[in-house]
């Protein structure tokens, strides 16, 4: 246990809050004490107590407080996912109404705010996000516990809050988080794209980064679209649209809409992969791309270097991809020959330097952090976890950081009983010293929080993210970024002392979420359609 001001002072505080606590928990025992034919009077005056506040921060971003009557003195700080420019943004301070509800009556204090800006905002998320801790404190004290919590890209902002202003909270939890940092992220966005511009429409000057503006980028995305909804009618587009999407990792069963294919079926996989891989075309690589860039003052993606031989043969796709390429009559070889052989992009350093500076997750944790994933997600595939476990690894903060994985597609599909077990196995964490992150623990805990939902809690283990880039890795950040566009990069993997090869780090750049489908594109495409 950490001691020094910021344990004397929470102390200090805390007596405080308990005595608040105190005096209202005596009020409410009168209250709930009552017979059954007052309770609806009980309830009333109960809401009456309950302190729900709205209001705008300084940065014009909005915040969402909900303080119950009887609140227990955790407060949990919400980090919402990301948002596209031109998309309603709300304050938000749970994942789910229905979480929220739940969490609410367990006297839970919930509080969150929308972010100063949309986009890859995470320069406004972070302080936006630690002003309204502020600002609860000032109005309803300092919490006996503060935990910061958020989903998808939510998930990194939490991590940020949690590695950088650890001094504010006692523990962390992210949710299908994009944990491999912007720099990684932009990447292994760029590595599938670049894939499909290779191999479908080479002789095309379709961009892949370095948009002027929302309509070039949309334009690029369009006509790449185009070329790949073509090609998924013939047996040797699908194998080299399955070839782009086991580059990103994009798994075969990726929608709780999809049938779940057999192991073998690769004709079903590809074609759920597809789906992901248009949402991709149509969100992340170009549109949202273009508003990091912006951000960031250049691209900070790069593919110089990167030997996507050795990536697809560590992919779990691999076996689905060279049996597709099979099936076509195609030669594997000869299409990777083209892809080693296409002219590489070059990242802008001063948008490397940004993205570092703002997105990059350095893997020094001070306080306990879950992390929980769906093993199936195509928006941040589950190696991001993989990522994140290099960094605190590294940095030393390997005890701190625990992880557990949902058996079921999509990106963020938690029933709200797994989300509640998650927040009591970290809560468990905090009081005992100890993880107990086991399958059937956190099954029994989701199923005590949600009687009504089965939930899929298991034993998995993601293999290692395709390009990994972390503050705790020097050879990550001193790794060249920019160049010259290189007709022959060549291979770079080397050969381990154990025979395995692993490519050197060749990545730098910012992200939004990877490949969209589902329930988020289809949200994305109904705000496009507002926009035009």
């Amino acid at each position: 246990m950490r001691t020094g001001p910021r344990t004397r002072s929470r102390s200090r505080a805390r007596s405080r809050t308990r005595a608040r606590t105190a005096v209202l928990t005596l009020a409410l025992c009168v209250a709930t004490a009552l017979p059954s034919p007052l309770t609806r009077a009980t309830e009333a005056r109960q809401a009456a107590t309950d302190a729900h506040v709205e209001g705008k921060l300084p940065s014009g971003a909005a915040y969402l407080m909900d303080v119950p009557a009887a609140w227990n003195g955790t407060v949990l700080l919400y980090s919402h996912g990301y948002r596209a420019a031109g998309w309603p943004n709300p304050a938000e301070n749970a994942p789910s109404p229905e979480t929220r509800a739940r969490l609410l009556a367990r006297g839970y204090a919930l509080i969150g705010s929308s972010y100063a800006t949309n986009g890859w905002a995470v320069t406004d998320a972070v302080p936006d996000q630690l002003a309204t801790l502020d600002l609860f404190t000032e109005k309803f004290g300092t919490a006996r516990r503060t935990l910061a919590w958020g989903t998808s890209y939510g998930g990194l902002v939490t991590t940020r809050l949690a590695e950088r202003h650890a001094d504010r909270f006692d523990g962390s939890l992210s949710m299908c988080g994009l944990l491999q940092g912007g720099v990684a992220n932009w990447n292994s966005t760029l590595d599938p794209v670049f894939a499909l511009k290779t191999l479908l429409a080479p002789r095309t000057d379709i961009r892949l980064t370095g948009f002027a503006d929302q309509a070039a980028a949309r334009s690029a995305a369009d006509a790449l679209t185009s070329k790949v909804t073509a090609a998924q009618q013939t047996p040797e587009g699908r194998a080299r649209i399955a070839l782009a999407a086991a580059l990103h990792r994009i798994p075969g069963h990726n929608d709780v809409a999809q049938a779940e294919p057999a192991p073998t079926d690769w004709d079903a996989r590809q074609a759920n992969q597809y789906a992901a891989v248009r949402g991709l075309l149509q969100f992340p690589a170009f549109s949202w791309r273009q508003e990091a860039e912006h951000r960031a003052g250049g691209n900070p993606s790069w593919n110089t270097g990167v030997d996507y031989t050795a990536m697809l043969h560590r992919s779990p796709g691999y076996a689905e991809v060279s049996a597709l390429y099979r099936k076509a009559g195609l030669s594997l070889g000869a299409d990777l020959t083209a892809l080693a052989r296409a002219p590489r992009i070059s990242a802008d350093p001063t948008a490397v330097r940004w993205m570092r500076h703002t997105s990059v997750l350095t893997g020094r944790l001070s306080d306990p952090q879950l992390t929980v994933h769906t093993t199936g997600d195509a928006l941040i595939p589950v190696q991001s976890e993989s990522a994140y476990r290099r960094a605190a690894t590294a940095a030393g903060a390997g005890a701190l950081l625990s992880q557990a994985y949902v058996d079921r597609p999509g990106h963020c599909t938690f029933t709200p009983g797994e989300v509640l077990g998650a927040l009591r196995t970290l809560e468990h964490r905090l009081d005992t010293g100890r993880w107990d992150t086991a399958p059937g623990m956190l099954n029994a805990r989701a199923r005590q929080e949600d009687p009504t939902t089965e939930p899929r809690y298991a034993r998995y283990r993601p293999g290692p993210y395709p390009r990994p880039y972390d503050l705790a890795h020097r050879g990550d950040t001193s790794a060249p970024v920019a160049g010259f566009l290189s007709p022959r990069p060549g291979p770079t993997a080397v050969a381990a002392a154990d025979g395995s090869h692993a490519p050197t780090r060749a990545s730098a750049s910012a992200a939004v979420p990877p490949p969209c489908g589902g329930l988020p594109c289809q949200q994305a495409e109904a705000a496009q359609r507002r926009r035009t």
